[in-house]
C-alpha cells in the first residue's frame, strides 16, 4: 500500500520545476506512506513514491526499475497471488532481487505489457514506462480498490497521482467546480464515468487501462467486467460449494502479510464472514475492530460483533466516537476524502481506524457484500414492481432471469422503512422501462426544487445524466432486472464506496484489504440465475448458505441490520454540534455560493431535518468547497 505520483512530458518540458512539483506531490500524500519514499527521474517523466511497507519490508523501494534501467515502475496496492506468479516467472528464467510483490509485477508487465493485466489476483493502480521509447502503460484493478486520477496541464504536462489533492500542487492546477460531476453528485451523489467534482480531473475507471507516450494518451481500454450470462448447468449445490471454496481462497490470499493484521467487524453478514473465515488460518486470536455509540441501542450493533468474536475466539477492541469528537474531525475527514460523500458512516468508520492503527497495519473488512451478492432491500423493492408486472400482464418476459412473488414474499417485511419511497415510487410510472424505474429509486435529485436556488437548478441537466445512467444500467447482455441494478451499482456506487475505505484508511497509514472483492467470486455470483440469489426470498441467499456453519446462526438471520448510523439528532440538541452545523451550512461562505436556499438550509438543520440524506449531502458539499474551491480561489 502507497501513494504515487508523477508528471509525464516532452522532454523540453521537464526540468527542476517538475522535479520539485513532484517532491511537493509526494508530501502532500505522506499520510499515504510514511515508511519511505522515491523518485525517478528521465528525459520524459518523473515519478514519485511514498511507502507503506507491508512485504519486503527491507526492500521492495519505489519507484523500481529492471538491472538494466530499462524498465520503471511505480504501484500503489497489494497483488495477493505474487508468490504464484514469482514462481512461473522463476521457471521461465527470471532472477530476482527482492521478495517483493512490486519486482513480480515489475518482471511480468516486461514480458506481457497489458495482457499480464489478466493474471492479476489484487488491489493496484500503477504506471510502467518502457525509458527508451517514452511509452507507458497506466491501469487500475478490477473494482476501483485503489484510486488513480490524471489531468493534462496546459503546459503539456500528464499528470497522474494516487489523491486529487497531490495533482492541485501543479502551479497550473485550480481547484475549479465540475459542472458534470456535480450534476452527478446532486443526483446520486458519486459521479460517473471517471467524472470528478474537479474541472479537468479524471478518475480512470475501475478495470481499465490508458496507454500513451510521454505527455499524451493514445488509447484507453477496458480490459475487464462482470459477465452476466446465466450458468444454466449448475445447480444451487454447485454454486454453493464454489462459492465457499473462493471466500477461504481469497482470504488465504489477502493474509500475506510481514506486518500485523486484524479485522473489521460490524456485526454484519459480510464483515463476520471476513472474520470467522480469517480467525480459520490465523494461530492467534485475531484483533477486530468495531465502534458504538452511547447514545442508546438505535447507535448500537457491539453485541453482534461481541457475538461473533466470541464465537471464533478473538479480541475485540472499541472505540466510542462522540459530538466532540464529530465536530473535531469531520472536516479533516473531507479533505482526505477529495471528494465530498453524502453517507455519516465516513465518519465512525474513520474514527475505527484510527483505534485500528493503534494495534495492526493492515485490516480485512466485509465492503462489496452488498453489491456483489444482493444485499440492498431496494433490490427486493425494484424486483417486486417487477413480479408483479410480470405476472399481472402474463408476459414474464425475463424468463429465467425473473425473480418471482413466491420468492420475494417472505422477505417483504425488510421494505418496511421504504413505506415513505413506495408511496412516491408508485405514484407514477407504476411499470414504466427498468432504467427509469432504478433511475427513480437511486436518484437523490427529485425534491431540489425546493432546495436549490433558481441559479443552482438552471445548471442541472437532468436530461443528460439520465442518459448516461441508461448507458450504464442498460450494459449487461441480460434481461434481468436484479443483474442490471448489481451491475450498475457494482460499476458506480462500489468505487464510490471504495474511495471512501481507501481514504479513511489511508488518511491514519493503515492498509484496508477486502476479500469479497475477488474477480473469481464476482464472476461465480454473476452466472448464477437470479432466483438463486434470492432463493427463499433471502438477501444474499448464497453467501449465507456458503458461510453456514462457520458464521453464528444468529448472525446469518439477522433482520435488523443498522449499518453505522450517526446520532445526529441527539447530538444537535446540544451545543457544540448544533453551532458547527449552523457554521458551516449557514455561514456567509455557504449562502454566498449560490447553490441552496437559505430557508431550505434552515429546515435541513433543524432537529427534524438533520441525518438525512439531504443533510448530509449539503454539509459535505459545503466542507469540501472550503477545503478545497475556497481555498484555491
Amino acid at each position: 500500500m502507497c501513494g504515487i505520483c508523477g508528471i509525464l512530458s516532452d522532454p523540453e518540458n521537464l526540468g527542476e520545476r517538475e522535479r520539485d512539483v513532484v517532491e511537493k506531490m509526494k508530501a502532500r500524500i505522506l499520510h499515504r506512506g510514511p515508511d519511505g519514499e522515491g523518485l525517478h527521474v528521465n528525459d520524459f517523466a518523473v515519478l514519485g513514491h511514498r511507502r507503506l511497507a507491508i512485504i519486503d519490508l527491507e526492500h521492495g523501494q519505489q519507484p523500481m526499475a529492471t538491472s538494466d534501467g530499462r524498465f520503471v515502475l511505480v504501484f500503489n496496492g497489494e497483488i495477493y497471488n505474487y508468490l504464484e506468479l514469482r514462481r512461473e516467472l522463476i521457471a521461465e528464467g527470471v532472477q530476482f532481487r527482492t521478495e517483493s510483490d512490486t519486482e513480480v509485477l515489475l518482471q511480468l508487465l516486461v514480458r506481457e505489457r497489458e495482457k499480464a493485466l489478466a493474471k492479476l489476483n489484487g488491489m493496484f493502480a500503477f504506471v510502467f514506462l518502457e525509458v527508451s521509447t517514452g511509452e507507458w502503460l497506466m491501469a487500475r484493478d478490477q473494482f476501483g480498490i485503489k484510486p488513480f486520477y490524471y489531468a493534462n496541464a496546459p503546459s503539456g504536462h500528464l499528470l497522474f497521482a494516487s489523491e486529487i489533492k497531490a495533482l492541485l500542487v501543479h502551479p497550473e492546477m485550480q481547484a475549479e467546480v465540475n459542472p458534470v460531476g456535480l450534476n452527478h453528485y446532486m443526483t446520486f451523489q458519486f459521479c460517473l464515468n471517471g467524472e470528478t467534482l474537479f474541472r479537468n480531473i479524471h478518475a480512470l475507471e475501475p478495470g481499465h487501462y490508458l496507454l500513451g507516450r510521454r505527455g499524451s494518451i493514445t488509447s484507453k481500454t477496458r480490459y475487464w467486467d462482470a459477465d452476466f450470462t446465466v450458468d444454466e448447468d449448475s445447480n444451487e449445490r454447485t454454486f454453493v460449494e464454489r462459492l465457499n471454496h473462493l471466500l477461504k481462497d481469497s482470504v488465504r490470499l489477502q493474509l500475506r502479510s510481514d506486518v500485523p493484521l486484524g479485522c473489521h467487524l460490524s456485526g454484519g453478514l459480510d464483515s463476520s464472514t471476513v472474520t470467522c473465515l480469517v480467525s480459520q488460518y490465523l494461530e492467534e486470536p485475531a484483533q477486530t475492530f468495531t465502534g458504538k455509540f452511547g447514545e442508546g441501542a438505535r447507535y448500537d450493533e457491539s453485541n453482534y460483533a461481541r457475538m461473533v468474536a466470541d464465537h471464533v475466539g478473538a479480541v475485540m477492541n472499541e472505540v466510542m466516537p462522540t459530538a466532540l469528537d464529530f465536530v473535531e474531525y469531520l472536516p479533516g475527514i473531507i479533505r482526505s476524502l477529495d471528494e465530498p460523500v453524502a453517507g455519516p458512516g465516513v465518519f465512525p468508520q474513520f474514527m475505527v481506524n484510527k483505534l485500528a492503527v493503534e494495534h495492526v497495519k493492515v485490516v480485512l473488512g466485509g465492503q462489496g457484500g452488498d453489491e456483489i451478492f444482493g444485499g440492498y432491500a431496494r433490490y427486493l423493492l425494484g424486483y417486486l414492481e417487477q413480479a408483479l408486472k410480470g405476472a399481472i400482464y402474463e408476459t414474464q418476459e425475463e424468463g429465467k432471469h425473473l425473480v418471482g412473488l413466491d420468492s420475494i414474499i417472505p422477505n417483504l417485511p425488510l421494505l418496511k422503512a421504504y413505506s415513505p419511497l413506495m408511496k412516491s415510487f408508485w405514484r407514477e410510472g407504476l411499470f414504466d422501462e427498468m432504467d427509469a424505474r432504478y433511475f427513480r429509486l437511486i436518484d437523490r435529485s427529485p425534491n431540489l426544487e425546493g432546495m436549490l436556488t433558481p441559479d443552482a437548478l438552471a445548471g442541472l441537466d437532468r436530461q443528460r445524466t439520465f442518459e448516461e445512467f441508461r448507458d450504464l444500467f442498460n450494459h449487461p447482455e441480460t434481461k434481468s432486472y436484479i443483474n442490471k441494478m448489481t451491475h450498475f451499482d457494482f460499476k458506480t456506487l462500489l468505487p464510490a464506496l471504495l474511495q471512501v475505505e481507501d481514504r479513511v484508511s489511508m488518511a491514519v497509514s493503515l492498509e484496508s484489504r477486502v476479500p469479497l472483492l475477488d474477480t473469481r467470486i464476482m464472476e461465480l455470483v454473476a452466472s448464477a440465475p437470479p432466483a438463486m440469489k434470492f432463493a427463499g426470498g433471502e438477501t444474499k441467499a448464497l453467501l449465507k448458505k456458503a458461510v453456514m456453519g462457520s458464521v453464528p446462526d444468529a448472525i446469518l438471520q439477522r433482520k435488523d441490520k443498522m449499518g453505522f448510523p450517526v446520532p445526529l439528532g441527539e447530538w444537535m440538541e446540544g451545543g457544540v454540534v448544533r453551532d458547527f452545523v449552523n457554521d458551516v451550512l449557514l455561514s456567509q461562505a455557504s449562502l454566498e455560493r449560490g447553490l441552496y436556499k437559505r430557508e431550505a438550509l434552515e429546515q435541513i438543520t433543524s432537529r427534524q431535518g438533520v441525518g438525512g440524506r439531504r443533510f448530509w449531502g449539503a454539509l459535505c458539499l459545503e466542507l469540501w468547497h472550503q477545503a478545497y474551491v475556497d481555498k484555491s480561489a
